[in-house]
C-alpha cells in the first residue's frame, strides 16, 4: 500500500498547485442604478449671423495692425516682478521690458500716432485753409480759368466725390449695424445670466440629492453581501463539492459500475447454469432421435430395389451420409458453474449500490456541511449595517445642504440685484445708442450736403452758361458742397478722436483678452507655477485650499466643467479627502477581516465507501468466476450441434430422392426427409438458443473476471485516494475556496467604491455651469461688446479716412458748379466753358 500513499500524496500536491494557479471566479456585476442628473438650459453658444462677415473683417484688419503672437511670456515676467506694488527698483526692470512692449504694440502705436496726427493737424489745416481762402487763395477767388479739358475734369471729380460718397456710406451702415447690434445682443444677455442663474440652483439643488444616492447605494452591495452569506452553503459548499467531485466522483463512479457488473455477473452465471442443463438434457433426446433415424434409414436402403443396377449408386451415395446423422458437441464434460453462482449470490446480499449512494450522498452534502459549519457568520450582518450607519454619518458631517441652501440664497439675491439693474443697463444703452446715432448723424449730414450738392450741380449746370452766368441751382450745388466741406472740417478731427480712442481700447482688449481668452492661452498665463509668489506655486488651489503645491490649474478646470465632470474630479478634491481611503478603512475594516478568516470547514465526516462496501468488493474479486473454464465452454459452444446442418441433410436427401424411379422407395425417402426436419425443428432449434446464451454469458463472464482482483484494487485505491484527498487537502482546498468566496464578497464592496469614484468624476455634482459662466462672459464680453465696438470704429473711422478725398474732391468739383464773379474774355467774341 506503499505506492497508494505517494499517489495519494502526488494528487494532493497536483490539486494545491492547480489551485494556486486558479483564478477566482468573476464577480457578479451590480447594478446600482443611475445617479439623478441634472440637466442645465444655457447653450454658450453665439453664431452671429450676417454680421459675422463685417467681425471677420475687422479681425482680419486688427491681425493686420498687431500679427504678433500673445506675448505670454512677457506678461508672465511684468506680473511676476511687479506682484505686491510697483516699487522704484521694479519700474527700472519694467523699462528693460519696454521694447518687447513697443515692437508688440507697434502696429496699434503707429495707427494710434495717425489718428491723434489727424486729429491735432485736421482743425489747423481746416483754420489754415479757411485763413487762405479768405485771402482768395487755396480756390477763394471767384474767378474760373478757362480749359479745354474742364468737361472732363468736372466728370472725373463727380465720379470721384461719388464713388466716396458711396464708400462712406457704407461705413455709416457697418457703424450703424454695430451699434444696433450692441443693443440687441444686449437683451440677449437677460437670458443668459437668467440660464446661467438656473444652472447655478439646479447644481445646488441636486448636488445633495446626488450624496444621498451614492450612500444610499451601500444599501444594493451590503443586500447582495447579506444574500451570499445566508447562502453560504450552496454557493461555498458548491465551490469546494467541484473541486473535490473531480477525483472523488470517479471512485465512486467505478463503484457503481462494478455494483452493476455484479449483478450482470450473477446473471451471466443463472444464464450459464440453466443453459448447460437444458443442452446436457437435450443432447441426450437428440442423439437418441438421430440414432433411431438413422437406423431406419438404413432399414430403408436395405430394401431389394436398391439392388437395381440404375438405382445402386443413389443408394450407396445416401448410405455414406448415415454415419453424419450424430452429435458434434458433448456438454457432459463441462463444469458446473453453481459454486461461483452461490458465491456471488452471497455477495449480492449486500446492496453494493446503496452503499455506493451512501457515499454519493455524504459527498453531496458537502453544502448542508459548510451552512452547519459557518452559522457563527450571520454575525456580520450588524458589522455591515454599522458599516452602512459609519457612511451615512459621515455623508451627514459636512454641512453640504445648509452650504448649498446658502449658495442659492445667495444667487437669488444676486439674481434679484442684476434684475433691478436691467432698467438702468437699458437707459444706459439708449443713451449709448443715441450718441453713437448721434456721431453717424454727423456724417449723415456730411453726407447730405455732398449728394444734395451732387443734385444740385449736376441738373442745374448749363454748358452753354460762362461762370458768372451760372443758374442759382448750379450755384446752389457748388455752395453745398462747400457746406460740406466746412462741416467735415468742424467734425472729422472730433470723429477720429473718437475712432482713435475706441481702437486703442478695444482693439486691444480684442488682442490681449477676447484672443487669449478664446483660445485659453489667457488660463496659461493664471495657471504659470509661481506667478504671484515666489514660494506659491499654483495660484488657484492656494486661493480655494490654501494649498498652493496642489496641482490644479485654472485650465484644467475649465475642461473638466466643460466636459460636465463632476465638481469632485475638477477640483482634485481627493487630494484634499480621498473617498476611496474613506471607504477602504470603513468597509474593509480589521473586524470585518477576521471574522472573514475565522470561517472554518472540516469536511473530515465525509466517508465515501463504507467497510462493508470495501468487503463486498473483496468477496466479489475472490467470488471463483475467475477460475471458471472459460476455454472449454468456448471450444463446445463454437462447435454444431450436429455433426451435419441438417437441413441441407433433408435437401439433400429429397434430391437424392427425386433421382429415383417414382415408387415407394421414393417415398420412404421423402418421408425419412421429413421426420429428419421435424427433429431440427423441435430439439435442433432450441439447442441452439441454448448455444447462443450460453455463448454471450460466458464471453460476458470471461470479460468481467479478466483481471478482477486488480480492477477492484484499482476501485478501493482510488476511493482511498480520495478519501485521503479529503481527509487530508481538504483544509487547504477549503482555505482557497473561502478565500475566494469572500473575495467575491469584497469585490461586491470593491464595485460599489468604484462606482462611487467613477460616479463622483462624472456623474456627481457637474459643473457644467462653471464653464457655461466663463463662456457667457465671452460671449458678451467679447462676442457680444467687443466685436460690435470694433466693427462701429472700423466703420466711423473708414468714414473719416474717407472725409479727407471727399473734401478735396467737393473743393474742386464746387468750382464748376457756382456763380463766379469774373470770368476770362477773349478779343475775338469767342469763349468756351464746355
Amino acid at each position: 500500500m506503499l505506492w497508494i500513499r505517494w499517489l495519494v500524496l502526488l494528487l494532493c500536491w497536483g490539486a494545491a498547485s492547480g489551485e494556486e494557479r486558479r483564478s477566482p471566479p468573476p464577480v457578479e456585476p451590480l447594478d446600482f442604478g443611475f445617479v439623478p442628473s441634472a440637466i442645465y438650459d444655457t447653450h454658450a453658444y453665439y453664431e452671429p449671423g450676417s454680421i459675422s462677415i463685417l467681425f471677420h473683417m475687422v479681425h482680419a484688419f486688427l491681425y493686420v495692425v498687431q500679427p504678433n503672437p500673445f506675448p505670454k511670456d512677457l506678461i508672465v515676467r511684468v506680473i511676476q516682478q511687479n506682484m505686491g506694488g510697483i516699487k522704484l527698483e521694479e519700474w527700472r526692470k519694467v523699462c528693460f521690458f519696454k521694447h518687447p512692449w513697443i515692437h508688440y504694440e507697434a502696429g496699434f502705436l503707429i495707427c494710434t500716432i495717425i489718428g491723434i496726427v489727424f486729429v491735432v493737424l485736421t482743425p489747423v489745416i481746416a483754420t489754415c485753409f479757411c485763413m487762405c481762402r479768405c485771402c482768395d487763395n487755396c480756390g477763394g477767388e471767384m474767378h474760373q480759368r478757362q480749359r479745354k479739358n474742364a468737361d472732363c475734369h468736372r466728370g472725373f471729380f463727380t465720379a470721384s466725390l461719388i464713388a466716396t460718397t458711396i464708400f462712406i456710406i457704407l461705413g455709416v451702415f457697418v457703424a450703424y449695424a454695430a451699434n444696433h447690434n450692441i443693443s440687441s445682443q444686449i437683451r440677449n444677455t437677460r437670458r443668459l445670466i437668467n440660464t446661467n442663474m438656473r444652472d447655478l440652483k439646479t447644481f445646488a439643488n441636486n448636488t445633495p440629492a446626488q450624496i444621498e444616492y451614492l450612500t444610499g447605494q451601500y444599501t444594493t452591495a451590503k443586500n447582495k453581501v447579506m444574500s451570499d452569506l445566508d447562502n453560504i452553503g450552496p454557493l461555498l459548499g458548491s465551490r469546494i463539492h467541484v473541486h473535490l467531485e473531480k477525483e472523488v466522483v470517479p471512485a465512486l463512479d467505478s463503484a457503481l459500475r462494478m455494483a452493476g457488473a455484479m449483478r450482470e455477473t450473477k446473471e451471466a452465471l443463472e444464464n450459464v447454469s440453466s443453459s448447460l442443463e437444458i443442452l446436457q438434457e437435450g443432447i441426450g433426446k437428440l442423439q437418441a432421435s438421430l440414432s433411431e433415424e438413422r437406423a431406419s434409414l438404413s432399414n430403408t436402403l436395405s430394401d431389394p430395389a436398391c439392388t437395381n443396377g440404375a438405382v445402386s449408386p443413389t443408394c450407396n451415395t445416401i448410405r455414406s451420409t448415415l454415419p453424419q446423422l450424430g452429435i458434434n458437441a458433448d456438454y457432459s464434460k463441462l463444469p458446473n458453474v453453481g459454486h461461483a453462482l452461490a458465491n456471488v449470490n452471497t455477495v449480492l446480499r449486500i446492496d453494493l449500490s446503496n452503499i455506493v449512494q451512501r457515499g454519493y450522498a455524504s459527498f453531496n452534502d458537502t453544502p448542508k456541511l459548510v451552512k452547519e459549519q459557518t452559522r457563527n457568520i450571520v454575525t456580520v450582518k450588524g458589522m455591515l449595517d454599522k458599516i452602512g450607519a459609519e457612511i451615512t454619518a459621515f455623508s451627514k458631517m459636512f454641512p453640504v445642504e445648509a452650504s448649498l441652501s446658502n449658495f442659492t440664497n445667495f444667487l437669488n439675491e444676486r439674481h434679484r440685484s442684476i434684475e433691478a439693474f436691467y432698467p438702468q443697463i437699458d437707459q444706459m444703452d439708449f443713451y449709448r445708442w443715441i450718441a453713437c446715432v448721434a456721431v453717424l448723424c454727423t456724417i449723415v449730414l456730411i453726407l447730405a450736403f455732398n449728394i444734395l450738392g451732387l443734385l444740385c450741380g449736376s441738373c442745374g449746370y448749363d454748358k452753354q452758361a460762362t461762370p458768372t452766368t451760372r443758374g442759382c441751382m448750379s450755384n446752389t450745388g457748388g455752395n453745398l458742397l462747400m457746406a460740406g466741406v466746412g462741416f467735415s472740417f468742424i467734425f472729422s478731427w472730433a470723429l477720429m478722436a473718437v475712432v482713435t480712442t475706441l481702437f486703442a481700447v478695444s482693439g486691444n482688449m480684442e488682442k490681449l483678452i477676447c484672443e487669449p481668452l478664446a483660445n485659453r492661452q489667457l488660463f496659461k498665463i493664471i495657471d504659470t507655477p509661481f506667478l504671484v509668489h515666489p514660494e506659491k506655486k499654483n495660484f488657484l488651489p492656494g486661493m480655494l485650499f490654501q494649498n498652493p503645491n496642489i496641482d490644479l490649474t485654472l485650465g484644467s478646470v475649465y475642461r473638466e466643467c466643460y466636459d460636465n465632470n463632476g465638481l469632485y474630479h475638477a477640483l482634485q478634491l481627493e487630494t484634499m479627502f480621498n473617498i476611496n481611503s474613506f471607504l477602504n478603512r470603513t468597509v474593509y475594516n480589521k473586524d470585518l477581516a477576521k471574522l472573514f478568516e475565522s470561517v472554518k470547514v472540516d469536511l473530515k465526516d465525509i466517508t465515501l465507501l463504507e467497510q462493508a462496501g470495501r468487503d463486498n468488493l473483496m468477496n466479489f474479486a475472490n467470488s471463483g468466476i475467475g477460475q471458471i473454464d472459460y476455454a472449454a465452454f468456448l471450444s463446445e459452444v463454437n462447435k454444431g450441434v450436429t455433426l451435419v446442418d441438417l437441413l441441407s441433410f433433408c435437401a439433400d436427401l429429397e434430391d437424392q430422392a427425386d433421382q429415383l424411379p417414382r415408387g415407394a422407395l421414393e417415398n420412404a425417402l421423402k418421408g425419412h426427409a421429413s421426420s429428419i426436419r421435424t427433429i431440427h425443428r423441435e430439439q435442433v432449434v432450441a439447442l441452439e438458443q441454448a448455444m447462443s446464451t450460453l455463448s454471450q454469458s460466458i464471453k460476458l463472464l470471461q470479460k468481467t473476471s479478466d483481471d478482477l482482483p486488480v480492477k477492484v484494487t484499482n476501485i478501493l485505491s482510488a476511493i482511498d485516494a480520495a478519501e485521503y484527498l479529503i481527509v487530508h487537502n481538504a483544509s487547504f482546498v477549503v482555505k482557497q475556496e473561502t478565500k475566494n468566496f469572500m473575495q467575491g464578497l469584497e469585490g461586491y464592496f470593491k464595485q460599489y467604491t468604484g462606482w462611487v469614484k467613477s460616479s463622483l468624476t462624472s456623474e456627481v455634482a457637474q459643473c457644467k455651469p462653471i464653464s457655461n459662466m466663463v463662456d457667457s462672459m465671452e460671449i458678451v464680453g467679447c462676442s457680444f461688446i467687443v466685436d460690435s465696438v470694433n466693427t462701429f470704429w472700423f466703420g466711423l473711422g473708414g468714414c473719416c479716412i474717407l472725409l479727407i478725398p471727399s473734401i478735396i474732391f467737393s473743393i474742386k468739383l464746387a468750382k464748376y458748379y457756382r456763380r463766379m464773379d469774373t470770368e476770362d474774355v477773349f478779343e475775338d467774341g469767342q469763349e468756351n466753358w464746355n
